[in-house]
């Protein structure tokens, strides 16, 4: 793992501007688990994922969308076979990506510790799971947050145009865990499935937002015409 593109612990000032450091190198069977909604999938999170990759050293980075999201009650969500089918055409010239319909398959409410449970089953030893800073302040209330950290790391990417949470508040819920967690320091793209949504039902472009295969797919459906709330 490149110390200089991620730390454990607290994070403290990320390196001097201009200074990238090189890719971490490869770890046979590493892999990340980046799950959500993707209504729908954008380049904020396909650079999550990319950074994710890079800086763990992450032989494969696995996009799971969920088939009903636990943290979004009440908000419609757009079928599950048209977000599976917009990831695979935004993830298809990655051969470092991989889209699993795991809890499409599953069905009913989309639990991570569920997900990394049957991965864990199926022989997955290295696990990352990646999620944003923002969902971070939140996962004290998930299901069995201590289990998912017997099951997997977290890597904690900064969510741009949010404030940062009390990181080191988590991290004490969780005595002598802190080795389970590292902090990312980019990218930070303000992009949200949200704002693509709105642009689309407004008759705006989402050009440069998201692939321009998933903006193609958007149009040929004729996804999100109608406004919806919800990130």
């Amino acid at each position: 793992m490149s110390a200089a593109r991620a730390t454990s612990g607290i994070a403290e000032e990320g390196p001097a501007i201009g200074a990238v450091p090189p890719p971490a190198t490869v770890v046979p069977g590493t892999i990340g688990v980046l799950g959500g909604t993707f209504d729908p999938v954008h380049h904020g999170h396909l650079a999550i994922a990319e950074e994710a990759r890079e800086a763990l050293g992450l032989e494969r980075v696995k996009l799971i969308p969920a088939a009903l999201p636990p943290h979004k009650p009440g908000r419609p969500v757009t079928a599950p076979e048209h977000r599976l089918a917009m990831l695979e055409l935004a993830t298809a010239g990655n051969p470092s990506f991989a889209v699993s319909r795991i809890e499409l398959d599953r069905g009913g409410v989309s639990y991570t510790v569920d997900t990394l449970e049957a991965m864990q089953a199926a022989g997955a030893r290295d696990v990352w799971f990646i999620m944003s800073s923002e969902a971070l302040a939140g996962f004290p209330e998930w299901r069995h947050p201590d289990r998912i950290l017997e099951l997997c790391r977290l890597a904690v990417v900064p969510r741009g145009g949010n404030d940062r949470p009390d990181l080191a508040r988590v991290v004490d819920r969780f005595p002598g865990r802190a080795d389970r967690f590292v902090f990312l320091s980019g990218p930070l793209l303000p992009i949200s499935g949200s704002v693509v949504r709105r642009r689309v039902a407004a008759g705006r472009s989402i050009r440069y937002l998201v692939p321009d295969a998933v903006a193609r797919y958007i149009a040929d459906h004729r996804l999100y015409l109608e406004p919806a709330g919800g990130s």
